[in-house]
């Protein structure tokens, strides 16, 4: 008996043994496992810190009503928002797949066959020489049918087949917070083609305001030409600068369709007009913004609570991959029944079969393609830190160019309005002085040319200032709720 134990404990101790020096040739390797999340207190210029932005659902931050339903056509049409949600199917059958491999398998069997042996064989010989019972023989051929139920399970010693579904798990949730990132860029997409559309309406109606003034002044220098105030050569310069602004209206009009299009593409659609109402363009306030404290962007930007997720599943991933050098530790099992006619075959305890067994393997020469793919686990988290910082440092510069971007397009405006309002005014001057002979033609074309630009800039500056009023709402992490 104390023999019996000795080489049982000899058995336990030589495994034990194993197991060491198998985890002793795990590789070291050098890795980044933290990552530098430190933002500072505030916005430059800014300090506060209620962030109700980010927290408005896009419907009361849009107000426009054309503009709203084009975002909820794009929301269920848009064909690579479609593809995002297949991906999250994707990524939710994988954690599925991952769950039933560390839970036991369980499968049914039956099979059926037929045997001959020779008789000059130790087989032949054997059932040659006796009886399944008493006075009968061996059939020949013999039958053989089974059916039963089998079973195999690998111990999760090592948290390799936990880990691995948890890092499955963890992909799904990034693949979620990558769909709400595109939601959010979608929506600032379409809201600045949208602003964008408005913008060049009202280029369009300017032109064509400064061809019916420049036709007028056109006629006014043909009059004078004949009582032979003017030269031939005042006539032609004023009806090139018609024909000039007249071709400028066709571009405008290729950048509406083009426009028009990019929403269409982005709702889902083939071509045709999107409804607007261009008259409120120029109109438009935008709202003041609540930017709240820097930190708020690792919960509300989506993208870097993805990058936050991967980061995550990378480290697992590497759980997983350094568990691969240690034993795996399967059990095997089987219940059934087994006869060579089927009269017999659920006969107990005479058909009855069953088994059960352990087994141990390690990997132990030529790891090489498990110490690949430990090395690749790594290399694939230090990528995931530096991704993660480099999402938070893209976020903060982000918010911070905008909040920088709004505060100098609000003082731009300002003075383009009063810009704009006094080359209105000197157009009538120009014109009047120009009638009573006090101010040369040339000061005319200038002044309406100069006149037209700074209408142009005018509302080239509102443009960019719906523009930055979008990209702080969706740098701020707004617009996926």
């Amino acid at each position: 008996m104390t023999t019996a134990l000795s080489k049982t404990i000899y058995k336990y101790l030589g495994i034990a043994s194993f197991v060491v020096s198998v985890t002793a040739c795990t590789p070291d390797l050098a890795m980044k496992k933290t990552a530098n999340t430190a933002l500072p207190e505030a916005y430059k210029s800014s300090q506060d810190t209620t962030n109700a932005t980010t927290r408005i659902n896009w419907r009361e931050y849009f107000t426009d009503p054309n503009l709203i339903a084009l975002i909820d056509t794009a929301l269920n049409n848009n064909q690579e928002l479609n593809i995002t949600l297949q991906e999250i199917e994707i990524a939710r059958n994988e954690v599925m797949a991952r769950k039933g491999e560390y839970l036991p398998f369980v499968g049914l069997g039956a099979g059926a066959g037929a045997d001959k042996v020779g008789r000059y064989t130790r087989n032949g010989a054997l059932e040659a020489n006796n009886d399944i019972k008493p006075g009968k023989e061996f059939p020949e051929p013999l039958g053989d049918f089974m059916v039963g139920a089998y079973a195999t399970w690998e111990l999760d010693v090592w948290r390799k087949l936990r880990n691995a579904k948890k890092s499955a798990y963890t992909h799904y949730l990034s693949t979620v917070d990558g769909k709400n990132f595109m939601v959010t860029n979608l929506i600032a997409e379409i809201a600045n083609s949208y602003y964008e559309l408005l913008a060049l309406d009202n280029q369009l109606r300017i032109v064509q305001q400064n061809i019916e003034i420049q036709s007028n002044a056109l006629e006014i220098v043909k009059l004078q030409k004949e009582a032979t105030r003017v030269t031939e050569l005042a006539v032609r310069r004023f009806e090139a600068q018609v024909l000039d602004t007249r071709s400028l209206q066709y571009g405008i009009q290729q950048q509406i369709i083009e426009t028009e299009n990019r929403i269409n593409f982005l709702v889902g659609r083939y071509p045709q007009p999107v409804l607007r109402d261009s008259e409120v363009f120029i109109g438009l306030m935008p709202d003041s913004i609540q930017l709240g404290i820097p930190a708020q962007l690792l919960e509300n930007r989506p993208d870097v609570r993805q990058a936050e997720l991967e980061l995550e599943a990378a480290k697992l991933d590497v759980k997983v991959a350094k568990a691969r050098f240690y034993p795996v530790v399967g059990i095997t099992a089987g219940i059934g029944y087994q006869a060579f006619n089927p009269t017999y075959l659920v006969k107990t305890p005479e058909s009855l079969i069953y088994s059960l067994a352990g087994d141990l393997a390690a990997p132990l020469i030529n790891r090489n393609a498990i110490k690949a793919t430990y090395y690749n686990a790594n290399a694939k988290q230090i990528q995931a830190v530096y991704n993660y910082e480099r999402t938070i440092l893209n976020a903060y510069i982000e918010v911070a160019n905008q909040l920088s971007n709004i505060n100098n397009l609000r003082s731009s405006y300002e003075l383009k309005e009063r810009q704009v309002q006094a080359l209105t005014e000197s157009i009538e001057i120009s014109s009047t002085l120009f009638r009573s002979a006090r101010a040369d033609y040339m000061e005319v074309l200038l002044t309406q040319r100069d006149a037209l630009e700074s209408r142009f800039d005018l509302i080239e500056t509102k443009m960019q200032q719906m523009h930055a009023w979008i990209d702080i709402y969706q740098a701020l992490g707004g617009g996926w709720r």
